[in-house]
């Protein structure tokens, strides 16, 4: 048991870092405009903003609306104590918790695929953004299979999968214009308060897609909070510290994206019936993270020799 708990921890952890390195990439710039006070504020209390509010609140919120029928007190009484007759509830809404954030994780990644410019790994993903008019008949096609399958075992399912898509369509179009407008922030004439509090609020938006995909590898609410918590840190750590370091690693927004793609595939199977060992989605991160870090290291060793010819 403490082996399991160990591998999830471990999982969330990469995971939270790979699925907000872009994001910290951003703040980087921005930050590069900031006092050192500032800085530093970002690191303390922001991180406390981020881990408290979203990676703790967050994960609250979705469980408790995939449980309509408990009250937040039974909820928070089930998480401190453990009251098993409230386990139980939650694990029969399981289902509704995987599907909703499934569809969501999927719709995530089709969008990278097709839509977003992208340090190309491999050539298909090249052919793929080409084809980027395809990214809403694909998205389509894959929601209406999803609730024709849904509609066929439980209603309720399909009801999840419509949530996870309207949740993605909202966050998505929130996302790429907050992007732009953090983007701009660095060459922007504002306060070091103004930068600092937009920034609070950009980051957490950019942070749903760590604590949805949290749920394809337990639907513990402690352990989300740690593991989230912690990969928060890392990557704060690594906003202000290490971001020459991370953006050498010109892959590591593509292993994310995999990563995301596979635990949505995961969640909307399990939600379907199908039932994975707890270690799949760690492993799954592991395995497209260490992929995408040996193309990076790759480039970067092919960029130095034909620096030196």
């Amino acid at each position: 048991m403490t082996l399991q708990l160990l591998v999830i921890l471990l999982g969330l952890v990469v995971f939270e870092i790979v699925s907000s390195i872009d994001n910290a990439i951003v703040n980087a710039h921005v930050l590069k405009t900031l006092p050192e006070r500032f800085r530093k504020l970002f690191l303390t209390w922001g991180l406390l903003i981020a881990v408290v509010v979203m990676r703790g609140v967050l994960p609250f919120v979705i469980v408790w609306f995939s449980n309509p029928s408990l009250s937040l007190t039974q909820l928070v009484s089930f998480v401190f104590s453990g009251d098993p007759s409230i386990a139980m509830h939650i694990e029969k809404s399981k289902g509704l918790l995987l599907l909703g954030g499934g569809v969501y994780l999927v719709l995530v990644f089709l969008s990278w695929l097709f839509l977003e410019e992208k340090k190309y790994a491999f050539l298909v993903e090249h052919f793929i953004h080409r084809q980027s008019v395809w990214f809403y008949a694909f998205a389509s096609i894959f929601f209406t299979s999803v609730v024709y399958i849904a509609i066929r075992i439980n209603p309720a399912l399909a009801l999840a999968a419509a949530i996870g898509s309207t949740a993605f369509f909202i966050t998505d179009g929130f996302k790429k214009n907050a992007e732009k407008a953090e983007t701009s922030l660095a060459s922007i004439s504002m306060s070091a308060w103004s930068k600092l509090l937009y920034l609070e609020v950009l980051d957490a938006s950019f942070s749903i897609d760590g604590v949805i995909g949290a749920f394809a590898f337990t639907i513990s609410i402690p352990l989300i909070l740690i593991g989230n918590g912690i990969g928060a840190f890392v990557v704060r750590e690594f906003t202000i510290r290490g971001m020459k370091l991370v953006e050498k690693f010109a892959y590591l927004k593509n292993g994310a994206m995999y990563s995301i793609g596979m635990l949505g595939a995961l969640m909307v199977l399990e939600s379907f019936g199908k039932h994975y060992p707890f270690w799949l989605a760690p492993l799954n991160t592991f395995a497209l993270l260490g992929i995408f870090l040996f193309l990076s290291y790759r480039e970067i060793n092919m960029e130095k020799r034909a620096v030196s010819i």
